[in-house]
């Protein structure tokens, strides 16, 4: 019997790795996509006894969003599961923050989503297979010193919900997934106000859900063709649907809590 083929961009760190390390125990066929190759070619070693495809990419760039799919399908002839999982983060207000900073987020966080479904779309069709989007609770509720990052996720969720409702006599299942603050590097990639990357995160990694486990609702989510999820029960599910109940006081709570985060560029 053929295995199933999932995509699954940046996969070099954090949620997308822990993805690849969790679909490859579920014995699955890879296609790993990030720009840093050498940790994929590292990521390979460790899975063992794997079918798996690294393809340096760049979601930014449309030509190398087309290159992934079409090396997927040229090794695998299929592809069942696309995980639009590579994102950026940014950490600075909107007054102060250069717009370069705004298109970079949006080009990978929005533009790579994009792109990476376009290619793929066919081939999911011809499947009925999953199209999922990793987003954040920032894609529901706007966090402050991240306008970047929350509008990129915001029209990421738009973005796939009008996916789903175009392709809902298809068989197409398409999955938005929300984790709340999730352990990765994201923090200490994102970019300050004039573009530089912030180099240490600004919040205890060893409180939030590691890696590991938002991957395995990520999986199960897929497995059951849910249509969203939201992780995380005070971060995620509960800010979500206070934020629709009591939107001022949501907004209160999270002004508080970034400013009194380490160096915040809120005043």
């Amino acid at each position: 019997m053929q295995n199933k083929v999932v995509v699954i961009t940046g996969a070099s760190s954090g949620i997308g790795k822990a993805l690849a390390q969790k679909y490859a125990a579920e014995g699955w066929d890879l296609v790993l996509a990030a720009r840093r190759i050498e940790r994929l070619h590292a990521l390979e070693k460790e899975l063992k006894n794997t079918n798996i495809l690294s393809v340096k990419t760049d979601v930014s760039l449309v030509d190398d969003c087309k290159n992934l799919i079409d090396k997927a399908i040229e090794r695998f002839g299929k592809i069942d599961v696309l995980i639009n999982n590579a994102g950026i983060s940014m950490r600075a207000i909107f007054e102060n923050v250069e717009l370069s900073v705004l298109h970079k987020t949006m080009d990978v966080n929005y533009w790579g989503t994009v792109y990476c479904t376009k290619f793929a779309l066919p081939h999911l069709l011809e499947s009925k297979g999953s199209l999922v989007g990793v987003i954040s609770v920032g894609g529901y509720v706007g966090l402050p010193g991240r306008t970047g990052y929350s509008a990129s996720k915001f029209a990421v969720r738009g973005f796939l919900d009008t996916v789903r409702v175009e392709n809902r006599r298809s068989g197409l299942h398409v999955l938005v997934a929300a984790p709340g603050f999730t352990s990765s590097e994201i923090r200490k990639s994102a970019l300050v106000a004039d573009g530089r990357q912030q180099g240490e995160t600004p919040r205890d990694e060893n409180k939030m859900m590691s890696a590991e486990e938002c991957a395995g609702h990520i999986y199960r989510a897929v497995k059951r063709r849910r249509r969203k999820i939201i992780l995380t029960v005070v971060e995620g599910k509960l800010t979500v649907f206070m934020a629709k109940m009591w939107a001022d006081l949501v907004d209160g709570v999270m002004y508080r809590m970034f400013a009194s985060e380490p160096d915040s560029p809120l005043r």
